[in-house]
């Protein structure tokens, strides 16, 4: 465990007006670095620059090491806060490794804080004393990803299909071999793509194109780590805990591709009823109902998912609500959800270890939780899924991964993988 030095800071958070051309897109404020932070959703959320203090964490404990290390952070601190509303006075953008295994997790909190959500606005700066807000004004648009090519990076797809075949004969033969002695029902399988450009990628470029193509996703970026998730782990918002679940998907090919309107239709009826999907949306949902229940004293988790139309795909989800009854943070809930049946599968110890043996890459924090966290507690977390990591100014590494049960088709999972990777391809071509 690794942390910055400075373990006293100063808060100061003022009012902006909402109505202001200034703040009508965030991600055009941040300036021309590669570490900046951003948690962007229908032009709402916060954006960060700079860095006033990090902590670098990893294996089972990382979760519990950041919670600990901010909410120190929060008791030797300083907070002026004029405005009052989450993700208002210092805040912390965080993203976790997927497995304990080693592999480095981040909690982050910036040097300046722009924010805006409804009626209410606001800039935050943090440091060792009390400084003034800097300008803030739309930066010059940056340039788009230049000459990118893709290739297969850990595995190529038709490896990748022997590894779904895999999966799915031990599922159909209820893989006696579990550690927890119950049915091995559900295994989430990923995998990767690389791409290369021939200049430095500017990530706000990136950033902008996911943001306009994908409003209705949360648009992320922190240390490295870029994407536009559909799903929001969890939030805790003065009391009331909401988890976004996505399980089950489906999306248009041939003909159903060009056209709209009774397509569209056609196709969120077939995925409502298809059995497999509402069987692997089930064990996501149920997983994250019971990993939420120890700590909400009531809980509204419909009966029937709804779908949920992105550009892409559409997908199974059902949002599940609670009112908080132990005073955990939402960092903390994060943690307890993670990973849950729609990221790792059915039974999750069970899961994890399959995909441990035999998917044949290393996750890093793909499909771990992202997101923020204020001091009060207050936040959202995601599931870095739609994502990608750079791993030099001009090399990023595309993630996309689906459910596999006994019914599934390798060739069909395949598809549905290389469906999910068109986000962040279009946004890097």
């Amino acid at each position: 465990m690794s942390e910055s030095e400075q373990r006293s800071l100063v808060a100061t958070t003022v009012a902006l007006d909402a109505g202001s051309e200034t703040l009508d897109d965030l991600l055009a404020l941040l300036p021309a670095r590669r570490r900046v932070l951003s948690w962007v959703r229908h032009g709402e959320g916060l954006v960060g620059w700079g860095t006033a203090a990090e902590i670098r964490t990893s294996g089972p404990e990382r979760f519990a090491h950041a919670a600990k290390w901010f909410e120190e952070l929060v008791a030797s601190s300083t907070v002026s806060d004029a405005v009052g509303e989450p993700g208002t006075g210092l805040v912390g953008f965080g993203s976790f490794a997927f497995a304990d295994l080693p592999g480095f997790s981040v909690l982050k909190v910036p040097a300046v804080i722009v924010g805006k959500r409804g009626d209410a606005a606001w800039v935050t700066t943090v440091g060792p004393a009390a400084s003034p807000p800097p300008p803030l004004a739309p930066t010059s648009p940056p340039e788009a990803p230049r000459d990118v090519v893709f290739a297969d990076a850990y595995v190529d797809g038709e490896h990748w299909m022997r590894i779904v075949a895999d999966a799915v004969s031990r599922l159909q033969d209820g893989d006696p071999s579990t550690s927890s002695g119950h049915r091995l029902r559900k295994v989430v399988l990923a995998r990767d793509l690389l791409a290369a450009a021939s200049e430095p990628i500017d990530i706000r470029a990136v950033l902008r194109r996911l943001a306009a193509a994908y409003p209705t996703c949360w648009t992320f970026h922190v240390d490295d780590l870029f994407g536009a998730t559909p799903e929001l782990l969890v939030r805790r918002e003065r009391g009331l805990v909401t988890s976004r679940v996505l399980a089950g998907t489906i999306w248009p090919t041939g003909e159903e591709a060009k056209s709209n309107g009774t397509g569209d239709h056609a196709l969120a009826s077939s995925l409502a009823e298809s059995s497999k999907n509402l069987e692997e949306h089930e064990y996501a949902a149920r997983s994250v109902a019971d990993a939420l229940e120890p700590h909400c004293s009531s809980m509204n988790v419909p009966e029937a998912p709804f779908v949920l139309k992105l550009p892409n795909v559409m997908h199974l989800a059902t949002d599940i609500t609670g009112v908080a009854s132990d005073g955990v943070s939402s960092l903390d809930l994060a943690a307890a959800l993670h990973p849950s049946a729609a990221v790792g599968g059915t039974p999750r110890e069970d899961a994890v270890a399959l995909i441990a043996e035999i998917e044949s890459m290393e996750r890093a924090r793909y499909a771990g939780p992202v997101g923020w966290m204020d001091a009060t507690g207050d936040g959202e977390w995601g599931i870095a899924l739609r994502s990608a990591e750079m791993i030099d100014d001009r090399t990023a590494r595309l993630f996309a991964g689906c459910g596999i049960v006994a019914s599934s088709d390798p060739a069909t999972e395949l598809a549905e993988t290389q469906a999910k990777f068109v986000p962040i391809r279009d946004a890097l071509s």
